[in-house]
């Protein structure tokens, strides 16, 4: 370091030196001398920076990275596009409630619409599924999704804005119950019941291998939300056959006799005794008239004489069981 200050300072000390010097043959010897001391004093300053140079070669600077703290025109600036914008993540089949979460947490706005051709309101988010969507571009660089949706349950249409594809109900009538119930659960009734074809027979818990003779709803009918309904199978034991309309009974309806009217036999010995009291009048504890007698309403519809009203021949009390005058009206 005092190498280098004395390098600074010879010259114009030198020059001084001279100037004040009176004689030429001084000034020359004095220029002489200073001359060879800055010399000298060079040469001794070389190789210290040479040294230097090595070391600094040697040793690359390591310098650090410092990022500048962000300006105020920093801030202000737009910045780059989420990685949400370039890939929206598909939404379709979750329940409405869930999709509308979800991508809400993805960065996105949501609206919805009915999807069939009706245009219900989605204000249930849970009973509602998301079948379409679409990227709607709005004010701003967030993006909008619209949700085209369905009732929970209900298949998606073909394309948005079309009727939806509600499942046709199966004809099951002659197949068994147990293949019946399978076919009637994939277009999504899940709740069959079994009832008699006869009105006077009770299936059992399980009639798998009893038939199916009607059933509702009818064969290719249209089920609207099947999730919800019914289906009731009415069956008849395997070998029986089926009824040739549904209300039938298996047995016909017993006669139950009126005990105020006499029976038959009571009927003839009366006929009888009053013949012989009465010069041969006939009487009968009936009030219908002319001989006939049916056993029951079997008999009467067999004859097809129903409904018989009381003073037709064959009316009686025990075929009139409601005693409203009309025999065998059921």
């Amino acid at each position: 370091m005092l190498v280098v200050v004395l390098l600074i300072l010879l010259p114009p000390v030198g020059v001084v030196l001279v100037w004040l010097t009176r004689w030429s043959r001084v000034k020359k010897i004095v220029a002489t001398v200073l001359s060879l001391l800055w010399l000298v004093l060079i040469m001794v300053a070389d190789p210290d920076d040479a040294s230097d140079d090595k070391e600094s070669k040697a040793k690359p600077t390591v310098r650090e990275s410092v990022t500048p703290a962000p300006t105020s025109s920093d801030r202000g600036a737009t910045p780059p596009p989420r990685e949400s914008e370039k890939a929206v993540p598909r939404y379709v089949g979750k329940i409405l409630r869930e999709a509308k979460t979800a991508a809400g947490a993805d960065g996105f706005s949501v609206i919805s619409h009915d999807a069939s051709e009706g245009d219900a309101g989605q204000w249930d988010a849970d009973n509602w599924r998301v079948c379409f969507q679409t990227e709607v571009k709005r004010g701003g660089a967030k993006t909008t999704l619209d949700f085209g949706v369905v009732r929970k349950g209900a298949p998606c249409p073909a394309a948005d804005g079309e009727p939806v594809p509600w499942p046709k109900m199966p004809d099951v009538v002659g197949q068994t119950f147990a293949e019946a119930s399978a076919s009637v659960e994939r277009i999504g009734i899940t709740d069959v019941t079994a009832e008699g074809a006869y009105t006077d027979v009770t299936p059992p818990a399980e009639p798998d291998d009893w038939t199916v003779c009607f059933q509702e709803p009818e064969a290719r009918e249209e089920v609207r939300d099947p999730g919800s309904r019914t289906a009731v199978l009415k069956v008849v034991e395997p070998g029986a056959s089926c009824p040739g309309s549904e209300g039938t009974r298996s047995r016909p309806d017993p006669d139950v006799p009126d005990p105020d009217v006499s029976s038959p036999g009571d009927d003839d010995a009366d006929r009888s005794n009053g013949s012989a009291a009465s010069g041969g009048s006939s009487s009968s504890g009936s009030t219908g008239g002319g001989g006939v007698y049916y056993a029951n309403c079997a008999a009467v519809r067999a004859a097809g004489a129903d409904p018989i009203r009381q003073g037709q021949p064959g009316y009686r009390r025990g075929l009139d069981r409601d005693g409203d005058g009309i025999a065998c009206d059921r």
